[in-house]
């Protein structure tokens, strides 16, 4: 909800209390936020269960309340920060559409930043040892798939549908993340994973109905601009 009201105020995204879009849009982005809350939040009763490992540790999950505020207050913030670089991304792309030297600016300073910090709080040489090979690999594999391609997809999404259609797919990021535990991790299967995914899938297609109704209408609008052209030129003609 915030985003749609930071983007109208950038001018990015139309917002009308009396529009069905924007009534679509606002209210999918309030249910798919309350479905991360429940996929988060509650878990329920187990419908698929995962392997149950011996060392599990019997720790109440909430002994660690100081844990649990700064996790909440830097998960908070790194939202904030997310939509607002989208945003930033968006204007820069709206006047510089050159998706591919954004995208390498972004890696360069990210690399440059990375090293810094790396370099400040780690002190030892050898934790900088690509040995074994798995490290080589997790850190071709962070560098291609979780910088490049992710930030080159991310762009290119932002040039053609905007920041709203992009920050969408933040809440169906744990959709995703939990049917591949499930498969791929042998994750227990509980029942508020399968509300708060539903909840989410719900929200996310009423934005992306949302969307589909401006576009129309922007395609509507522009084409009964050009139609007058068109018509004084064919009177021209004759």
């Amino acid at each position: 909800m915030s985003k749609l009201i930071s983007l109208r105020g950038f001018r990015m995204e139309q917002l009308d209390w009396k529009s069905s879009s924007s009534l679509a849009k606002s209210l999918g982005t309030i249910v798919s936020i309350a479905g991360a809350f429940i996929a988060t939040l509650y878990k329920g009763a187990a419908i698929l269960k995962g392997p149950s490992p011996a060392n599990l540790s019997q720790q109440p999950l909430f002994s660690q309340d100081f844990n649990w505020i700064i996790g909440g207050l830097f998960l908070a913030a790194d939202c904030v920060v997310a939509a607002a670089f989208l945003i930033v991304q968006a204007s820069i792309l709206k006047k510089y559409p050159a998706g591919l030297i954004v995208v390498f600016f972004y890696c360069f300073f990210v690399a440059i930043l990375s090293g810094l910090t790396c370099l400040a709080v780690e002190r030892d040489i050898s934790a900088w040892s690509l040995e074994p090979k798995l490290r080589l690999l997790s850190v071709l594999y962070s560098g291609i798939f979780g910088s490049a391609v992710q930030v080159g997809v991310t762009t290119w999404c932002l040039h053609q549908t905007g920041p709203v259609f992009v920050s969408m797919f933040k809440p169906i990021g744990i959709v995703i993340s939990v049917v591949i535990g499930v498969v791929f991790l042998g994750d227990a299967f509980y029942l508020g994973s399968l509300i708060g995914a539903t909840v989410i899938v719900i929200g996310f297609y009423s934005v992306l109905w949302g969307k589909s109704k401006d576009i129309e209408a922007r395609s509507l609008q522009s084409s009964g601009n050009q139609t007058p052209l068109l018509k004084e030129n064919i009177i021209e003609d004759i």
